[in-house]
């Protein structure tokens, strides 16, 4: 959990309705990559923590008997049940809930997930839990968005996305220190899930990188919807002042793009895999 940071229910208040739009995919090929290196063959069960929307769960249910999404925004879970009919995904099921609460009665995981949620937890906590839940063999997953990717190389079709500026607005309206829910982040979200998942017994650490590097454009509406998905420029966090930021972002984005299209490279996404120990015979 970041430093001095407490956990509130308004860390992604008002996000749940930009998520999808907002948000760039992870790499095309993610989930078939999951399923061929841990051999998925569509028995046991998933379980996603921190699920959101099931950006990640959905595609991934297909390779289990059972998928299960657990989230403590009830909006993002009802967008997951959404997205979950509108494609057909029949197994899964969409729990309310923190990753603190596990192990919650869920039961017994052949794999659990954690996309871009592990950071806000109580990690060494919740990784014990985790690894109780997990049978014999199973496996901690962090996906993520690759960090240290090499940049690319090609030129872009349009204006880059305009991030820095959009970052520099939130700051104006917000305040120097990035908001985290009803609390800020003096030092940022933490690393180092390798020492945390070592300390709970996981072993056997894996890492692969799906690639990625395709162009996607972005027009003017995705990343005003970027922008309200994130947990520091959720939408509660402008109170009376919302229509005034949105109205600003805009103009910040016309001012880079007077015709509302942008450009930029997918990222890598990385997973990093750990395994519960077999118990001998």
């Amino acid at each position: 959990m970041p430093d001095g940071w407490q956990w509130d229910r308004t860390l992604f208040q008002g996000s749940a309705a930009h998520y999808e739009r907002g948000r760039l995919p992870y790499a095309p090929g993610l989930a078939e990559m999951l399923a061929t290196v841990l051999t998925l063959d569509g028995r046991g069960r998933l379980l996603d923590v921190g699920c959101g929307p099931g950006i990640v769960l959905l595609p991934l249910a297909r390779y289990f008997a059972e998928a299960v999404g657990l989230d403590p925004d009830e909006d993002m879970l009802a967008e997951a049940e959404r997205q979950a009919a509108r494609r057909g995904v029949t197994n899964a099921r969409w729990v309310a809930g923190r990753a603190e609460d596990l192990p919650a009665g869920l039961g017994e995981f052949r794999v659990v997930v954690f996309a871009q949620s592990f950071h806000w937890t109580d990690r060494d906590r919740v990784a014990a839990a985790v690894l109780e839940m997990l049978e014999p063999g199973g496996v901690f997953a962090h996906i993520s968005d690759h960090k240290d990717a090499p940049a690319a190389t090609t030129s872009l079709p349009l204006p880059a996305s305009p991030y820095a500026e959009i970052g520099e607005l939130v700051r104006r309206y917000l305040g120097p220190v990035r908001r985290a829910g009803q609390g800020v982040l003096v030092n940022g979200t933490p690393g180092r899930e390798d020492l945390v998942l070592e300390r709970a017994g996981f072993t056997d650490f894996e890492d692969h990188v799906v690639p990625a590097g395709q162009v996607v454009e972005r027009t003017e509406d995705d990343l005003v919807a970027w922008a309200f998905s994130r947990s520091d420029s959720a939408p509660h966090l402008f109170g009376d002042r919302l229509a005034e930021f949105e109205r600003d972002l805009r103009a910040v984005l016309r001012q880079a793009s007077p015709e509302g299209r942008f450009a930029e490279h997918l990222p890598p996404t990385q997973i990093m895999l750990w395994r519960k120990p077999r118990t001998s015979g």
